[in-house]
């Protein structure tokens, strides 16, 4: 039995699903400090987080990379990825948690909300964008102690303050002022991925429940993703369990069964494949 990756709903409570329009403020101090500046590796499952460090030094750990990250600086962890923090002493600063559809707040596919929030990643911050986005957060602090939920100035607050962050230019790597290249089919199909990948289905399989051809398919997510079907399927197996690797004690053998693999000498060539690494060297 594979050691599940620990599932947070908000930020170390709880694992149920919260109502539509969700979002939760809190300093870095308030969890951190009880556990020695640090909080270890996790995943939301229904939540995208946001981490303000105004000041002090934060080590970040996005899926299969850690970070350093000086203040005035920002994280965005899209939903199911998973990261962990360990701070300086004294560090200072916010983590925003919202709702996974809090993108539906943006005007349209192509507003860069979207993107942002899916995308997320890591970046320093101007004097200027930091001091903006930290006003938002203390505004958001203090209107909490009176939250209602769904308080419309509350999560307007909120939207503010992501898109400061969009406003601010930073560079992590990540195209995040390009609208995604998106539509309802394809989000559809990850919809479908993320239920199945695990079942190794078919083709067949996934083009049926979307009530397309196979070829439609295909040219859909070459048309949107540069890829074929199989190829976004075979990514996501990958990032699984480079996850359970890299964040659990299990064998390459464990990992292998958990993912629906019989043969593991087949699933040290698939990772292999779609990594460049052998299973085993993950460990280091």
């Amino acid at each position: 039995m594979v050691e599940a990756i620990p599932r947070y709903a908000l930020y170390g409570e709880g694992e149920a699903p919260v109502a539509g329009g969700f979002a939760h403020i809190e300093t870095i101090a308030t969890r951190s400090a009880l556990h020695d500046w640090e909080i270890g590796v996790h995943r939301h499952d229904h939540f995208v987080q946001v981490l303000l460090v105004a000041e002090g030094h934060a080590s970040v750990t996005l899926e299969a990379q850690t970070t350093s990250l000086e203040g005035p600086g920002r994280v965005i962890v899209p939903a199911a990825a998973v990261h962990g923090f360990r701070f300086s002493q004294g560090a200072r600063g916010f983590v925003l948690t919202l709702s996974t559809d809090f993108s539906t707040r943006a005007a349209g596919p192509a507003d860069p909300l979207v993107a942002m929030l899916a995308r997320g990643g890591i970046a320093q911050l101007s004097p200027e964008a930091s001091a903006r986005a930290l006003w938002l957060a203390h505004e958001m602090l203090a209107l909490q102690r009176d939250w209602q939920q769904h308080d419309p100035l509350f999560l307007a607050l909120a939207e503010s303050l992501i898109r400061t962050l969009i406003a601010s230019g930073g560079r992590d790597g990540a195209e995040e002022g390009a609208p995604p290249r998106d539509d309802q089919r394809l989000t559809r199909f990850r919809q479908l991925v993320e239920l199945h990948f695990r079942q190794h289905r078919d083709l067949d399989f996934y083009a049926q429940a979307l009530g397309l051809t196979r070829r439609t398919l295909s040219r859909l997510t070459a048309a949107q993703l540069g890829c074929s079907p199989m190829d976004l399927i075979h990514r996501r197996l990958a990032l699984e369990a480079q996850r359970l690797l890299r964040f659990t004690n299990a064998t390459a053998t464990q990992v292998a069964a958990e993912l629906g693999f019989e043969d593991p000498s087949y699933f040290s060539r698939f990772y292999l494949r779609m990594t460049g690494k052998r299973p085993g060297e993950e460990r280091g």
